[in-house]
C-alpha cells in the first residue's frame, strides 16, 4: 500500500510517498512560507530531479491539494490518482499522557490532540490544521496520528515529576514528557537488530543530535528516561535552544533588559544554543570550519555541547545501572565525526573506545567502537518517515 507521511509546521509541510511493501519513497517535498508572501513546493520523486514551483498557498488545504498534484502530475508524479494514496501517516508533536501509542484519527483523537494545544501551542494547531486539510481533500482515506511523545510515555513517575508543588502536575500536567520518540524508538531498535539481538534483552542510550538534540535511555525496549521536558526547550542546548538552564536566569534577563518573560523564552529557543554561545552559526558544519581555523569561540562552543553529551550519557548509564549500546543518530549524531570523537573520550570508563578510522564514516548504520569494546558504540541513521509509514500500515491495514 501507498502511504503519504505528512508532517505540518505553522508555515511548512513536509511529505513522503511511501510504498508499505518495499519501503521505497516514491516521491518526497516540502511547501514553504503557507501563508506567507513567497510561497513554494519543491517536488521530488524518486530517481527525477527537484521541481520547484512558486505558487501561493493562503492555507495548509491549499499546500495538501497541491501535494496531491505533484504526486499525479504526469510529468514529475508517480501515481496516476488520489486513488493510489491508501493511508495517511501523521506526525504530531505533543500527545500529552493521553497518548502511549499511535492511534487511527476520529473525531474524539481531534478532539485530545487540540486539548495539548497549550503543551506545544507551535506545533499541534499546524498538525490539526494538516489533518483537517487531508479530511477534506481525501474524504474516507484512513488517516493515522503518530506522536513525539508516545514512545517516552513508559517513563517511572521518578522521571517524569520535576520537583515542585505535586498540584502543578494534577492540575496542569506540568512533567517532563520528551520528543524525537518516533525517533529514538526506530533508531534502538534498528540498532538492536544491526547486532542481531533483542531490544529486550539491552540497556541502549540513543543520541539523536540534529538541530534539535535529545538522548533517552532505552531499557528492554522501553524508555526510562529522556533529556527534553515539558517543552522541547529542556535538555541538551541545540542549534539555537539553551537547554538546560537556571531558571531564574528568566526573571534575571527579563529585568536587566526591561523585556517579558515572552520575550527572554523566544531568545531561549530561538537565539540561543550553539549560534548564541558561539557567534557563528546553528549549523555545525560552519562550526566545525570555524573549529578547524581556529575560532576559539566555536572550540570552545563544540567542547561545552560535547562534554553535555557525555554527562547525559553518563546519567543514563547510571539510570540503567549499566549501557551496551551507545547510538548516535540525526543530522550532527550520523555525520559529525568531531563530535562523537568529543564525547567519547569521557566515555573510556565504561570501557568503550572509538576507532578512529571507522569513527570518519558516516550516514550508513556501522559500529564505530574497537573490538574490544566493552559497550558498543554506533551510527544508526534515523528514519521517522518510514517508522510513521509502519505505524500507520500496522494500524489501519
Amino acid at each position: 500500500m501507498n502511504v503519504l507521511v505528512i508532517n505540518c509546521g505553522s508555515s511548512s509541510l513536509k511529505y513522503q510517498l511511501i510504498n508499505s511493501d518495499s519501503e521505497e519513497v516514491l516521491a518526497k517535498g516540502l511547501c514553504e512560507r503557507i501563508g506567507i508572501d513567497g510561497s513554494r513546493i519543491t517536488h521530488t520523486p524518486a530517481g527525477g530531479d527537484k521541481d520547484i514551483t512558486e505558487v501561493p498557498m493562503p492555507d495548509h488545504t491549499k499546500a495538501v491539494q497541491l501535494v496531491i498534484e505533484k504526486l499525479t502530475d504526469p510529468k514529475v508524479g508517480v501515481i496516476k490518482s488520489l486513488s493510489e494514496v491508501d493511508a495517511v501517516g501523521h506526525r504530531i508533536v505533543h500527545g500529552g499522557e493521553k497518548f502511549a501509542s499511535s492511534v487511527v484519527i476520529n473525531d474524539e483523537v481531534m478532539k485530545a490532540i487540540e486539548e495539548c494545544n497549550d503543551l506545544a501551542p507551535l506545533h499541534n494547531p499546524a498538525n490539526l490544521i494538516g489533518i483537517n486539510a487531508c479530511t477534506s481533500i481525501m474524504p474516507g482515506v484512513p488517516q493515522v496520528a503518530v506522536f513525539d511523545t508516545a514512545f517516552h510515555q513508559t517513563m517511572p513517575p521518578k522521571a517524569y515529576l520535576y520537583g515542585i508543588p505535586y498540584e502543578y502536575y494534577e492540575k496542569f500536567k506540568v512533567r517532563r514528557y520528551g520528543f524525537h520518540g518516533t525517533s529514538h524508538d526506530f533508531v534502538s531498535n534498528e540498532a538492536a537488530k544491526f547486532l542481531g539481538k533483542d531490544r529486550k534483552d539491552l540497556k541502549i542510550i540513543v543520541c539523536h543530535l540534529g538541530n534539535g538534540a535529545s538522548i533517552s535511555a532505552v531499557m528492554n525496549g522501553k524508555s526510562i528516561d529522556t533529556s527534553m521536558g515539558l517543552t522541547p526547550l529542556e535538555g541538551l542546548f541545540m542549534g539555537t535552544r539553551s537547554g538546560d538552564l537556571d531558571p531564574a536566569i528568566v526573571t534575571f534577563l527579563s529585568n536587566k533588559l526591561k523585556i517579558s518573560a515572552e520575550d527572554v523564552l523566544s531568545i531561549l529557543n530561538k537565539k540561543s544554543g550553539v549560534l548564541g554561545l558561539s557567534g557563528v552559526s546553528s549549523d555545525f558544519r560552519d562550526l566545525e570550519k570555524a573549529y578547524d581555523e581556529g575560532n576559539e569561540h566555536a572550540k570552545v562552543t563544540l567542547e561545552a555541547y560535547s562534554y553535555r553529551v557525555a554527562k547525559y550519557i553518563g546519567a543514563y548509564a547510571a539510570a540503567m545501572n549499566g549501557v551496551d549500546v551507545i547510538a548516535y543518530t540525526a543530522g550532527v549524531g550520523e555525520n559529525t565525526s568531531l563530535i562523537r570523537g568529543m564525547v567519547g573520550e569521557y566515555l573510556t570508563f565504561l570501557g568503550t573506545r572509538i576507532d578512529p578510522e571507522k569513527n570518519k564514516l558516516r550516514g550508513e548504520t556501522v559500529v564505530i567502537s574497537t573490538p574490544d569494546s566493552k559497550v558498543v558504540t554506533m551510527i544508526v541513521p534515523t528514519n521517522e518517515e518510514l517508522a510513521i509509514c509502519r505505524e500507520t500500515v500496522r494500524l489501519v491495514k
